[in-house]
């Protein structure tokens, strides 16, 4: 929907609802939560995924009477207008999910403009990790992905450093870094991973790494080797995908975007798969976060909602779960296991990301990047 619409609807229900301010939301169960959000009558989701709308339908089927607003947003884009909204006093959204936890941590959770609920329905199947300092839905990725019909046996790099090579020049793809945060994130950890980097360079040339002046460690070479190479970037993962994964090519590029996306794959005409046997690692995996707007005026709604894309009681997670109940996406409930079509997580070779380390060498990264481009 549009952002006027999405205010101007903002500016009706906070005329209209009324908030039962003295209610103990945190405790409430689904279904105490259900006749209070009834009242309230509508709750806006900005998400930084457009699986949203399938969550609307769901939501809405399930709970007759409540509207689900989704509105579509990259993550970069979420912290922007959220940013902006607080300085402007609105209060647009009720609900938050969104990636990019370097940034969320720092400049939403720590600024109080976003707060933690963990649903207490499923709070004792998340492990502590996903539960502090914010609600994890599931694990995302960013990470190495080839067209498996014209690579029908395997990905046809086994070193990140084969990027790097004459062969590939002009021929890996990506969303550009300083349009996306988890694409930035993604840099950042070959730069985090320098010791990594470094022996995967060694076994695959031979030699010891040299770097370049001015460069400090093996992860910023490899940067700037592979802009070197002439890297592609594009404004959107679809643009990535497309490249990559269409059908019928003999010569396809290789590059870095979603697992998750491999799903499209029948439907787009697509044949992505996932270098899962690439040193020293394919990628990034990192949260896809939960939480509320610290100025919600829709605090039951919001909860419900919250805990609907948490899943239900089944072991996949059912409506509110299923759009994300796919190859490449992973739970974080205990009690969901992985998609039978996906690499299991035990297997699955991306680094998990720090957003605390992520966002000390954040900036540095950027301006590195932004001198390369």
């Amino acid at each position: 929907m549009t952002l006027k619409r999405l205010l101007a609807t903002t500016a009706l229900t906070g005329i209209f609802a009324m908030p039962a301010l003295a209610q103990d939301f945190e405790s409430m169960t689904v279904e105490e939560l259900l006749p209070l959000a009834r009242e309230e009558g509508t709750v806006t989701v900005y998400s930084f995924t457009s699986r949203i709308a399938a969550v609307e339908a769901a939501f809405e089927a399930a709970y007759p009477g409540i509207d689900l607003i989704g509105y579509d947003a990259s993550s970069t884009e979420q912290i922007a207008r959220l940013k902006a909204e607080a300085e402007a006093g609105i209060a647009a959204a009720d609900v938050i999910y969104i990636s990019d936890a370097p940034v969320v941590l720092t400049e939403l959770l720590d600024a109080g403009l976003i707060e933690r609920y963990v649903p207490p329905r499923v709070a004792d199947r998340l492990p502590e990790e996903f539960k502090n300092p914010l609600l994890s839905q599931r694990l995302s990725t960013k990470v190495l992905m080839y067209n498996e019909e014209a690579h029908p046996d395997g990905a046809p790099v086994d070193n990140l450093w084969d990027l790097t090579r004459e062969e590939w020049n002009g021929r890996v793809i990506m969303v550009d870094p300083l349009q996306r945060g988890d694409y930035l994130d993604l840099m950042v950890e070959f730069v985090l991973r320098a010791d990594e980097m470094a022996a995967a360079y060694e076994a695959e040339f031979g030699t010891p790494i040299e770097l370049d002046s001015g460069i400090e460690n093996a992860g910023m070479q490899f940067i700037a080797d592979l802009f070197a190479n002439d890297l592609v970037l594009v404004s959107s993962t679809d643009d990535v995908n497309a490249a990559i994964g269409a059908v019928g090519q003999a010569n396809p590029p290789i590059g870095f975007t979603s697992y998750s996306d491999r799903r499209d794959n029948e439907e787009e005409g697509w044949a992505l798969q996932v270098a899962n046997d690439v040193a020293p690692s394919n990628g990034i995996i990192f949260p896809a976060l939960l939480a509320l707007s610290a100025n919600t005026k829709h605090p039951a709604a919001a909860r419900l909602a919250i805990d609907f894309l948490m899943g239900d009681d089944s072991e996949t997670g059912g409506d509110g779960f299923a759009p994300f109940y796919v190859p490449g996406d992973y739970a974080t409930r205990t009690d969901i296991a992985s998609h039978p079509d996906a690499v299991p997580l035990e297997e699955f070779i991306a680094w998990r990301i720090d957003p605390a380390a992520t966002a000390r060498i954040r900036r540095q990264v950027a301006d590195m990047i932004l001198t390369l481009q």
